[in-house]
Order: C-alpha cells, then structure tokens, then sequence
C-alpha cells in the first residue's frame, strides 16, 4: 500500500525588509560575522532579544517551543516520556539546543524544539530551525544517484570518468558505486581542512583538495569512510544529468518531496531562520564556533535543513512512490569488500540490525556548530530526526527516543 508522505509544514520565515537588507550589508564590518549572524537569527525567526553571554554555565533552564501538532492520542504517553528524556538529556549535556521529529506510517506524531537557537539573544528553538546536518547531506546525494540511474542517465558500475572525465586516472578505476559506500579508497579530510573558510564557486573547483592524492587502497577492498568521495560522487551526479549539482537537487529530490528548509549552507546570504553555531573550549565551555564554508563539500556535508524535511525525506524511502524498490534496493543493499565481508553501509546510508533482528537504515552527521542523526526502522514504519547547534554532541538520546516509538508502534499495531 502507498503511503502518503505527510508532515507538518513549518511556518514561513518572517520577512526581511528593506531596511534589514540594508543593515545586513552594513554590519559585517562594523560587528563581524559571528555577532552579525545571531542578529540575522533573530529577525529570520521574529523573536524579541536579550543580552546573554554564551557559555555552559549561561544556558539556564532550557526552553522549549511547543510541537507543531499535538500529538495522536495512542502517541500521547510515549511523547510525553521521550519529551522528559530530552529535556534530562539538555540539562545533563548542557548543549545549546536541539529539534527532535517523530514520525510513524508516515504520519508526524512529534515535532518539538528544546533549549535555544542563539544564546546569546535567548532565542528558544523551534521546529522550523534550520541546522547544518552535516553528513545527512550524503544520503540527500544518494537519492539523486537514484533517481539518475532510474532515468538510465548513470551507470552505477562505470569508471567515474565517463562523467567527470576530468578526474585523474587513478591506479585502479573507481564507480559510482564504490563512491556512495566508502571503498574507493578516496581520502577523507587531513588537519584542518573541516574548517575550510575559502569559498569553492563548483563543485569541480572542490575536487582540487584531494583529485591528485593517491587512492588510500585499491577499490572495494575495505571500507575507509570519506566526505570527499561524495564531492566525487556530486561531479557525477552533474556530468550525468548535464546541469549542476544543486539545480539537480533540487529538481529531482527537494521540489518533488516539498523539501522548502532544505538548502545549500552558504555563509554570506541571509537565510532566515538558520540557527547559530557552538562548539567547546578546551575549558568545556560552549562558544560560538568557528566560521567556516562549507561550500567545498555540499554533497558531504554542506547542506542546512529543518527537522520536518529530514523526516519528509526519510519517509519517502519508506514506499516506492519517490524511489523504485530497485531504487531503495540500491541504497539500501549493504556493501561487501571483495573477499565478502559486509561494511555496514549501503549507498548513502549506515546499515545495522538491532539485537531483536529489526533492521535501522540510519545516517549521521558532524559539522562545525552541528550534530545530527537520522534513522529509520522500516518495519515498523518508525523515523526519528535529532539535530542538535552544537560540534560533536551526544546524540545518544534520539536512539532512545527511536526505541521507546518502536515499542509503541509494535503494541499498537497488536
């Protein structure tokens, strides 16, 4: 049976003026862009401020903005118990703020925020929040490569060079295949270079970090995961569908799904209702992190989003009215080296069994001011989406939250 791809839509962002545009080019020379940033949060999102410092120990007791739609009455008292957990969770942890979304058959049983959006302004967390998703953005990519070797526009076995012909000839020939799943022996980031601050204008131009390095092992011999792949993986997904990769994004994956809040992070536009970035001092104090551009990597972890369209997005990997089960079937078939040995991962997503036999179809995400995680039990038709403003967060919590739906939908469906 179809499924509906049902969610909640957020609330449009508030209108920025003329006025605000003019202040918005005026600022970053007068405040810097950290400061700018919490302001722009502020009008995106049309809450009043305040003066706070942001630290651990100036978070306060932690806000919470009310889920989007009340939850159904064979949820209620399962939300309630994962509500208690987050909020113990935000007031053990100390991190700034996070969105959690539920979703079962398709149906959205939970959308709430807890804690805050900006310190430094008190600005509480919202639903409609945007957040770096980090690595989630691997799994966007992944449903494009779908959708071209659906259309018969990429072969998912041929060298990467008959659509990106000008990637070097590495010693041994790399797939798209091998890409998606980690095993082709592409590096992964070397020192600082997650903190890139350079804009990269193509996705070609973001290649030129690792296109001359060796391969790190010969193809589908072992698993060594890599966001630089999936900056391979993007140059292919454009010589494929002739247009560049954020145009086919969103043509082929965000505007069919009515994916709204999902967007390429890019630093200096105004996008309203992003939140701010934190991250810890060696003191273990929550700071603003640092800025960066991610404009290197889109395809790996440059993308911002909002808990509502993560859960859209994963909901439609739950039927065949997005994806063909061919489609899901090449996502979601875990790889094997070439002795066998099975790596845990798909194409665009982590693969892993419960103890109880149940299968999770999952992916995380870490970013600089970002920790998300999303994951999916198809079984019982269960997601879960957490996104948490702050680096290298404890994400413990959604698991939790995942297994305590689980057991509800398993006893409401006997």
């Amino acid at each position: 049976m179809t499924r509906q791809h049902s969610r909640v839509r957020d609330m449009a962002p508030a209108v920025v003026t003329q006025s605000y545009r003019f202040l918005a080019l005026l600022l970053p020379a007068v405040l810097g862009s950290r400061r700018l940033h919490g302001l722009l949060l502020v009008a995106g999102l049309a809450v009043g401020t305040a003066a706070a410092t942001a630290s651990a120990q100036s978070v306060g007791a932690p806000a919470t903005a009310p889920s989007v739609a009340p939850a159904p009455l064979h949820y209620a008292e399962v939300v309630e118990e994962a509500r208690a957990l987050v909020r113990a969770d935000l007031a053990a942890r100390g991190y700034p703020g996070i969105a959690i979304a539920v979703a079962v058959d398709g149906e959205t049983v939970w959308s709430e925020g807890f804690g805050y959006a900006n310190l430094e302004h008190r600005v509480p967390m919202q639903p409609s929040v945007k957040f770096r998703v980090g690595s989630i953005s691997k799994s966007l990519t992944a449903a494009a490569v779908a959708r071209l070797v659906e259309d018969g526009r990429l072969d998912p076995d041929a060298p990467v060079q008959e659509y990106v012909p000008s990637f070097p000839e590495k010693s041994h020939p790399i797939s798209t295949r091998q890409l998606g799943g980690h095993l082709a022996g592409i590096r992964h980031y070397r020192g600082d270079e997650n903190f890139i601050r350079d804009p990269y204008p193509t996705v070609l131009d973001g290649l030129t970090i690792f296109a001359d390095d060796p391969l790190l092992h010969e193809p589908g011999t072992m698993f060594a995961y890599t966001s630089y792949g999936f900056n391979l993986l993007s140059a292919v997904v454009e010589g494929a569908a002739k247009k560049p990769f954020l145009d086919y994004m969103r043509e082929a994956v965000f505007r069919p799904l009515g994916l709204r809040d999902t967007v390429a992070d890019f630093v200096v536009p105004i996008i309203a209702g992003r939140t701010s970035y934190y991250v810890r001092d060696d003191a273990g104090s929550v700071v603003n992190a640092p800025w960066v551009d991610n404009s290197y990597k889109w395809a790996g972890g440059g993308f911002l989003s909002t808990t509502g369209d993560v859960l859209a997005f994963a909901n439609a990997h739950l039927d065949d009215e997005f994806l063909s089960e061919a489609s899901r079937k090449l996502l979601f078939t875990e790889q094997k080296t070439r002795d066998g040995e099975g790596v845990g991962y798909g194409l665009g997503w982590f693969i892993r069994t419960r103890e109880d036999g149940r299968r999770l179809l999952s992916h995380s995400g870490g970013s600089v001011g970002g920790t998300s995680l999303m994951v999916m039990e198809p079984e019982s038709c269960v997601v879960v989406v957490g996104l948490i403003n702050l680096t290298r967060a404890n994400n413990d919590v959604v698991r939790e939250v995942l297994d305590l739906f689980i057991d509800a939908a398993a006893a409401t469906v006997h």
